[in-house]
C-alpha cells in the first residue's frame, strides 16, 4: 500500500513550484526546473510528484523495518510544522538548533538525553524539592537548556535510519554528519540546493508555509503506513 500523493494542482495551490531568483540557484537543480519567470525559477511539479513518490516509498519501507526518521527543521516558519507532524507519528525532531556531533559523537548526546530525562523525572516526582530554592532554580534552567537541545529526541537510543530535512542548506551540518555516518537524507530541495547532497531530493519551495505543510504531511502519512505494516508483521 502507498500513500495518496498530492496532485499537481494541489502542489500548485500550495506554492510548491516557487523557487528562488536565478542569481541564487544551484546549477545542479536544473533538471528539476520547469521555467523562469521574472528572474525567478519555477519548479517542475510533475518531477516533484515523482520524487515525492520515491521519498515516501523509502520512508514507508524504512519505518516498516523498524527504522526511525529524525525530522530536522530549524527555519522559523517551518519548525512548528515539522514538530507537529513528528509528534503526530511519534518520531524524534530537532527544531531549535542542530547539536554538533549528534551523529558523529552520539555517545555524548546520549548522555544529555539521559540527563534530561532524569532531571525531568526527578522534578515530576518532587525529588528536587529537597534542594534550596536557588538550587531548584538552577535545576529548572538546566532542564530548559536540555529541553531546547534534546527535548525533541525522546528516547532515541541510537542513530536514526534517516533524517527528513526542511532546508538542506540551512541544515548543512546535519546533512554532512548524516552522510558521514551512512544515514539516509530525505529533504526538500529548493532551487538553491545541491540535490547531489541528498539521497531522496524533493524539489519544492522550502520557505512557504503551505508548501512545507503539504510535503511534510505526505512524509508523515508514509510513516503511518510504515508503522501499520510493522505492526501487521509482528
Amino acid at each position: 500500500m502507498s500513500i495518496k500523493l498530492p496532485a499537481v494542482l494541489e502542489l500548485l495551490q500550495a506554492g510548491v513550484h516557487f523557487g528562488h531568483r536565478r542569481s541564487r540557484w544551484h546549477p545542479k537543480m536544473k533538471k528539476f526546473i520547469f521555467t523562469e519567470r521574472s528572474g525567478v525559477h519555477v519548479i517542475d511539479l510533475e518531477k516533484t510528484v515523482n520524487e515525492l513518490e520515491k521519498a515516501t516509498k523509502f520512508v514507508q519501507d524504512t519505518v516498516a523495518k523498524g527504522g526511525v526518521i529524525l525530522f530536522v527543521g530549524t527555519k522559523k516558519q517551518g519548525a512548528p510544522i515539522m514538530k507537529k507532524y513528528a509528534d503526530e507519528v511519534g518520531m524524534p525532531y530537532i527544531v531549535e538548533r542542530w547539536i554538533g556531533g549528534l551523529f558523529t559523537n552520539f555517545a555524548n548526546v546520549g548522555k544529555l538525553i539521559r540527563k534530561y530525562k532524569s532531571l525531568l523525572d526527578q522534578k515530576k516526582s518532587g525529588k528536587l524539592e529537597k534542594y534550596t530554592k536557588k538550587e531548584q532554580v538552577e535545576f529548572t534552567k538546566e532542564i530548559e537548556r536540555l529541553k531546547r537541545l534534546v527535548g525533541g529526541l525522546g528516547d532515541m537510543s541510537k542513530i536514526p535510519a534517516a533524517i527528513f530535512v526542511l532546508d538542506a542548506k540551512r541544515e548543512k551540518t546535519a546533512v554532512t554528519e548524516a552522510r558521514t555516518k551512512g544515514v539516509a537524507v530525505v529533504s526538500f530541495c529548493d532551487t538553491n540546493i545541491n540535490p547531489d547532497d541528498v539521497d531522496y531530493p524533493i524539489p519544492a519551495n522550502d520557505d512557504a508555509v503551505k508548501s512545507i505543510e503539504i510535503i511534510t504531511k505526505s512524509i508523515a502519512e508514509a510513516i503511518k503506513l510504515g508503522q501499520a505494516k510493522a505492526k501487521d508483521q509482528k
